[in-house]
């Protein structure tokens, strides 16, 4: 098993409803890896960039002036298949189908106002990664409970 990293980001409803270090928490307490966390504004040339094949359909606008709205919290989070466990612990898009004990099923009641980005895929969390992080912003390290939290074949 491969270990991974994903990026993700509080988005700005999240960081206005103070969510900031329970979602933290909720991946510190998983078992995952922070390797790297900022605050900054979303541009909308960052948000271009991000949302690139989103940039033509009838929707972007909202989408951007969403984004650009507030400040974001990204972050790189490693560990196994970090990708799909992120996914799986993030929830459904829409707050209101999400199943309970998920972020947004716990938090939240929206499809748009959905509080967190996790990347979709290995390809996308790299491209991602790339847009949000410099390679000097980024403090891989081992993690020493991380025998506690995985078997050796799965680090």
């Amino acid at each position: 098993m491969a270990s991974e990293r994903t990026l993700i980001l509080v988005k700005p409803d999240g960081v206005q409803r103070k969510l900031i270090g329970t979602i933290v928490s909720r991946i510190e307490n998983k078992g995952l890896n922070l390797i790297a966390m900022k605050m900054l504004q979303v541009t909308p040339e960052l948000s271009k960039q991000h949302y690139a094949e989103h940039v033509e359909k009838t929707f972007y606008p909202d989408l951007e002036g969403f984004i650009v709205s507030a400040p974001v919290v990204a972050m790189i989070v490693e560990g196994p298949e970090a990708v799909s466990v992120m996914r799986t612990l993030i929830g459904s898009t829409n707050g209101r189908e999400a199943a309970p004990g998920t972020i947004r099923g716990d938090y939240g009641t929206s499809r748009q106002m959905n509080m967190i980005h996790g990347s979709d895929s290995v390809e996308s969390a790299n491209r991602e990664i790339g847009i949000y992080f410099k390679d000097t912003e980024i403090c891989s390290y081992d993690l020493a409970l991380g025998s506690w939290t995985c078997a050796r074949d799965e680090l």
